[in-house]
């Protein structure tokens, strides 16, 4: 590979884009045939298990699924962000060149996203997780995105390498998956295909990087939603493809959100809630000192859960 290819590993903090070395595919207004959804608008979400942008993301997701779910159908894509190490420039050659990185976006972001990782027990590929979240799809939709989440949780804020089969079975149990399912899933080659298809189908769609949320209304027009975009782009997306579309309201307090999401950040507590950043972080704190919540502590900011 060529030295100016463009690095996988290396997420753009400002663009909040993890970007892919290759585009051999159509760009994303290619000819692809999209199926209709039961719901107005389908959501075509490609993503990453170890993308630190997607993980940026999730406070924008969380709000998006409250407020407009009743209009998305979403379907979670995985994009194969790191085959192996075989590759070098960006200024990223091997692991250990991620950790700086990764605290760096981690402070664009204003998600807890701990590098450390990259020092202590590097990952060596984000096949073996993508692979694993495909097989927790064949069991449940619902049940694999709190995989993904937890799956997520474990390596930006607990420093786990979730290419390790006991890591992943931590994650199912908290998702409440069958482990034995998901193992067998794992190994015959089931989720495998279904991972190499949806890599086939980011090649049709012109994928280049994650996060990429492809927005289609019935009529079969889109919006493109790249990179780690603030809450607004993606409402505009929605308004573009269904004009009549309306927010639904919800419950904003912690009591409700905490319940609903079983964890949040400072930054997804604040988005939810329609509050300053430094107001949402006061707010966890006393809850955490009062034994209300549980903190999982990261020298980038904190994860707090029930």
């Amino acid at each position: 590979m060529n030295a100016d290819m463009r690095n996988p590993m290396i997420c753009d903090p400002e663009t909040g884009i993890c970007e892919l070395s290759t585009n051999d595919g159509t760009d994303a207004q290619g000819a692809v045939t999209i199926e209709k959804s039961e719901k107005p608008i389908r959501v075509i979400y490609y993503t990453d298990p170890i993308c630190s942008s997607c993980w940026g993301i999730e406070p924008q997701l969380r709000k998006l699924k409250l407020e407009y779910g009743h209009l998305l159908h979403f379907e979670y894509r995985m994009g194969g962000l790191l085959p192996d190490w075989n590759y070098n420039g960006g200024g990223i050659s091997k692991p250990e060149d991620v950790a700086q990185h990764w605290d760096d976006v981690s402070y664009y972001l204003q998600m807890p996203i701990d590098g450390d990782i990259w020092l202590e027990d590097p990952l060596h590929s984000s096949y073996p997780p993508s692979i694993a979240f495909k097989s927790a799809q064949l069991q449940d939709d619902q049940k694999a995105l709190v995989f993904l989440r937890r799956l997520r949780e474990l390596l930006f804020v607990e420093k786990k390498n979730i290419t390790k089969w006991e890591n992943m079975v931590m994650a199912a149990v908290d998702a409440q998956l069958d482990v034995n399912q998901l193992k067998e899933d794992y190994l015959n080659g089931n989720a495998e295909q279904d991972f190499l298809e949806d890599l086939e189908l980011g090649r049709q769609l012109g994928i280049r990087g994650f996060p990429t949320i492809l927005f289609i209304n019935e009529e079969g027009n889109d919006q493109i939603v790249y990179g780690a975009k603030p809450y607004a782009d993606y409402e505009l997306a929605i308004k573009k493809l269904l004009p009549i579309s309306k927010k639904k309201p919800y419950n904003k307090s912690w009591e409700n959100l905490i319940v609903h999401y079983q964890s949040l950040t400072v930054k997804e507590y604040a988005e939810l809630s329609y509050i300053n950043i430094l107001i949402a972080k006061q707010t966890l704190e006393s809850l955490s000192s009062n034994n209300q919540l549980k903190k999982t502590v990261t020298k980038n900011g904190n994860l707090y859960s029930l």
